[in-house]
């Protein structure tokens, strides 16, 4: 009976192999020998654990259920910036600007896409500069780009598609930015901004943070500088974007009547609608960085849920016994901050370092978004500095405590034995690790974004004129009214 079972199994796993498998032409399976049956089992169990398959002899191609989960993490992280974020940022402005909200979204998807087709994919996914600090320029206009996997990043998913998830990252990190300079800046200059910010900051970053080669990869370069770990995006999504809003809102200046009269949401329903959508796209942005469906995507989805859940319940809390009254702003700021602090954590933490960073998630960026917003009186409209920024570095500085290879074994590896990632791992030096890299990116970042600000108000004028600005961007930039009344 086993001996049936077994061979039952073994048949299994051949047609699993067979239906992953692309068709050869006659020509080809001609000239190729077919590998071995053992070969072939080889590579379907290599598949379905994620794993290297170079040794069954048999090249990597793209695995339907691999690539098939990519697709609809890409689909979740760009749900999270249109309709996600611009109904969450749209809510918290005043009525006469929602619809300049929803232009700086699209108009930034539009921009970031015709980039990352030119030259930014291979900027920082790239190899040929061998550089630390950028990729190369084999991918520009995404020549090369096929579904065959790119195998420095991913053995199983269609390069495509990872390209496309890319995107969706690069799309949503400069948006952030948008939020502390709301309802002041000129339409123009936040392109020309965002433009400059990502070839000045997000390229470079993103290839130092994430690329096989980058100066801060722990877990792909064996001669990485400074073996840091940032699984989705902490450093390079969140506290890039979160730094760059402070320094951007500080040059801009207070909004017209900053402290003199009320500048509340105009439609916190639309708010509340946005941060769910945010929370339901996270699971793209975390367990999709995973690259696979493995079990490091099953934790990161498990401890994202806990972080924001815990976020949600701990930033209420804190109005609660602060102020009196829990707020339905506080349950959407919270969740959001749980979900930045566990980002750059995820797939590297068990629950109970998810619920402890959901809880400092609740607590240090409502202090950042109440008292030290008073105590410095700069105007950082939708707390994109005290949530992205703060909650960014944060998460990245106690990815070092409480990481753990029980939960990702990519922690122990020959790269991290060869750069030391591992032996800081043991010795419980990693925060050390993490702080250092943090200091010097949160260094190369507001030098940068000082440079961009004064840059575009060289080009052009930064901000809207005052009679603009009362009269609200939606009719001054855009010439259209979000709500409008019949009769």
């Amino acid at each position: 009976m086993y001996f049936l079972i077994n061979r039952f199994l073994r048949i299994l796993r051949y047609c699993l192999l067979a239906t992953c498998a692309l068709p050869l032409t006659p020509l080809q399976a001609m000239a190729t020998p077919l590998p071995s049956l053992e070969q072939r089992l080889s590579y379907v169990e290599a598949m379905l654990h994620n794993d290297d398959p170079t040794s069954t002899g048999i090249a990597p191609m793209a695995s339907p259920w691999h690539t098939g989960w990519m697709m609809v993490a890409a689909v979740l992280v760009f749900f999270m910036v249109l309709p996600g974020l611009a109904l969450f940022y749209g809510g918290l402005v005043r009525q006469k600007n929602v619809l300049s909200i929803l232009a700086t979204c699209f108009g930034i998807a539009g921009v970031v896409t015709i980039l990352w087709w030119a030259c930014g994919y291979s900027l920082v996914f790239g190899h040929n500069f061998n550089s630390p600090f950028l990729g190369g320029s084999e991918y520009f206009f995404l020549q090369g780009v096929t579904s065959l996997p790119n195998t420095h990043y991913a053995y199983w998913i269609a390069q495509n598609i990872f390209c496309i998830y890319e995107l969706a990252f690069a799309i949503i990190t400069p948006t952030l930015i948008f939020g502390a300079s709301a309802e002041r800046m000129k339409f123009l200059a936040v392109l020309l901004y965002t433009l400059l910010w990502m070839f000045s900051i997000y390229f470079p970053l993103a290839h130092m943070v994430w690329g096989d080669n980058g100066l801060f990869n722990g877990l792909l370069n064996p001669d990485a500088w400074m073996p840091a770990l940032d699984f989705a995006g902490g450093t390079v999504v969140h506290m890039s974007s979160g730094i760059s809003s402070l320094v951007l809102c500080i040059i801009l200046g207070k909004r017209l009547g900053y402290g003199k009269e009320p500048m509340m949401p105009h439609s916190l329903v639309l708010t509340v609608v946005g941060a769910g959508i945010l929370w339901i796209g996270w699971y793209g942005f975390n367990a999709g960085s995973a690259l696979a469906v493995d079990s490091v995507a099953m934790n990161a989805f498990m401890t994202t849920t806990l972080a924001a859940g815990t976020g949600c319940l701990t930033w209420p809390t804190m109005e609660f016994l602060f102020r009196g009254k829990p707020s339905v702003l506080g349950f959407c700021s919270g969740a959001v901050a749980g979900l930045v602090v566990v980002t750059p954590a995820a797939g590297f933490i068990n629950s109970t370092g998810a619920v402890s960073l959901g809880c400092v998630a609740g607590i240090i960026p409502y202090f950042a978004c109440t008292t030290f917003k008073k105590i410095f009186r700069y105007d950082d409209a939708l707390d994109s500095f005290g949530i992205h920024g703060v909650g960014g570095t944060i998460g990245a500085l106690l990815t070092g405590l409480f990481a753990t290879p029980a939960v990702n074994a990519h922690l122990i590896s020959p790269v991290t034995m060869h750069n030391g990632l591992e032996q800081a791992l043991r010795n419980k030096t990693i925060w050390l690790i993490q702080a250092k890299a943090l200091g010097i990116s949160l260094c190369y970042v507001v030098i940068a974004s000082l440079i961009v600000t004064h840059l575009v108000g060289f080009l052009m004028t930064l901000r809207a004129e005052q009679e603009d600005e009362s009269q609200g961007l939606d009719i001054s930039e855009h010439g259209e009214e979000g709500y409008t009344m019949n009769g």
